[in-house]
């Protein structure tokens, strides 16, 4: 088996493709999708996300200081492409991909209602990195979908058929390999 040397890139694959909603302060409600997002602290809760000067969200992100993480499932996979591929400036992407906004508490921008999971986020920095810019921001409020709670309101996050994004193609996610740590779990010894 051999190996080829690259040029360096960003070759770190699959990553969670999310839509990212916004509002000016208008209150004019945009969608951006983001592959480049991920959590970089547990307390405080803390998340980034790296967004494109150029894009039409990245001023409304700058001027407001908050967004809405909104977790991407296999049935808002089409909508979340276009929601990467078409600008806010010129097509009200709620309207044609016919999400509902919805309002979630410490944050003026809206979620998405049919997001499984909303992540209402404060910026806190941001960074200049080049081609991207990154916002790093304090989780502020989560809200999640009561059809994944099950009777003792335990959250099946994994039963909403989340998908990821990789090299430029969108992917289901897999079949379960185990639990954290099952690697030294020991093994339950069998009553006779």
């Amino acid at each position: 088996m051999g190996k080829q040397s690259w040029k360096p890139g960003n070759m770190l694959n699959p990553v969670p493709a999310v839509m990212v909603s916004v509002a000016d302060e208008a209150h004019r409600p945009n969608i951006i999708t983001v592959a480049w997002a991920g959590t970089i602290c547990t307390n405080p809760p803390m998340v980034s996300i790296s967004v494109r000067p150029s894009r039409y969200s990245y001023d409304i992100i700058e001027k407001t200081g908050e967004f809405v993480i909104n977790l991407t499932t296999e049935k808002l996979a089409r909508a979340c492409d276009y929601c990467g591929v078409v600008s806010g400036r010129n097509v009200d992407k709620f309207a044609k991909t016919g999400l509902t906004p919805m309002p979630v508490e410490h944050v003026s921008a809206p979620a998405i209602a049919e997001s499984p999971v909303n992540i209402a986020c404060r910026v806190t920095e941001s960074r200049a990195l080049g081609s991207h810019t990154m916002f790093i921001a304090e989780v502020v409020g989560v809200t999640v979908d009561d059809e994944y709670l099950d009777e003792n309101d335990r959250f099946h996050i994994n039963d909403a058929n989340l998908i990821m994004y990789s090299h430029g193609e969108y992917f289901a996610l897999g079949k379960y390999l185990g639990k954290f740590g099952y690697s030294v779990q020991k093994k339950k010894k069998r009553k006779k």
